[in-house]
């Protein structure tokens, strides 16, 4: 079984968790939602002598688009792939919530759109992309299945104990995040590992079982 290794790198000041996430033997990998402080993901692939084939973004908040401009000046051919229903948030200061705080940034606009169901493969992983809405109107999530245990790149989606924000402030809709939990997280395997946008790593297993805001059965 291939193993998949990965990095969380936190950048303040909202405490976003990017990735680095690569498998065993290779030198290639994937760079999830770089933040704000890019120069913590350039250092740590220096040190670590890993190129990014790959930029996944799970939605276009600042804070989790922040570093995309630093890493594509660095590497100007890695992809820069993002959700269709999310790529306008990139390269719009209102849209991605950063000129609402005063601090307008813009990233680089997509160089690939993936949509619902689709494969993604780069790093030599194969990521099915499945679109949850109700944080970010087109939230995406790229799964990865092949590893034990399976792994979810999640964004803002589902957190330890707790969901993404679903107020008018991110034009957020919990039914469209509670319905997207159950029915796309909450019916893989309990062990399938969950890597969220803040805070620390999850299994579906313990969401499922302890999650307040989503339990496994609507209505409990």
């Amino acid at each position: 079984m291939v193993r998949c290794q990965y990095a969380p790198i936190v950048s303040r000041p909202y405490q976003e968790i990017t990735y680095v996430a690569w498998l065993e033997g290779r030198a290639d990998c994937l760079v999830v939602d770089p933040g704000l402080e890019p120069d913590l993901i350039l250092r740590f692939l220096d040190e670590r002598q890993l190129t990014p084939a790959a930029i996944l973004i799970t939605h276009g908040h600042c804070d989790h688009i922040a570093g995309n401009g630093a890493m594509k000046r660095r590497w100007p051919n890695c992809p820069l792939v993002v959700g269709e229903h999310e790529a306008e948030k990139l390269i719009d200061p209102e849209l991605n919530l950063s000129g609402p705080f005063g601090v307008p940034l813009a990233s680089p606009p997509a160089d690939v759109l993936v949509r619902e169901g689709e494969i993604y493969r780069a790093a030599g992983f194969e990521l099915l992309v499945q679109e949850i809405p109700g944080h970010s109107s087109g939230h995406i999530v790229f799964i990865w299945n092949a590893g034990t245990p399976p792994i979810v790149f999640g964004g803002d989606v589902l957190f330890a104990g707790s969901i993404g924000r679903t107020d008018e402030m991110v034009g957020g809709s919990f039914a469209q995040l509670a319905a997207g939990i159950r029915g796309k997280l909450y019916t893989l395997p309990d062990e399938t590992l969950v890597l969220p946008g803040h805070g620390p790593a999850t299994t579906i297993g313990e969401e499922k079982r302890s999650n307040p805001f989503v339990p496994a059965v609507e209505g409990r």
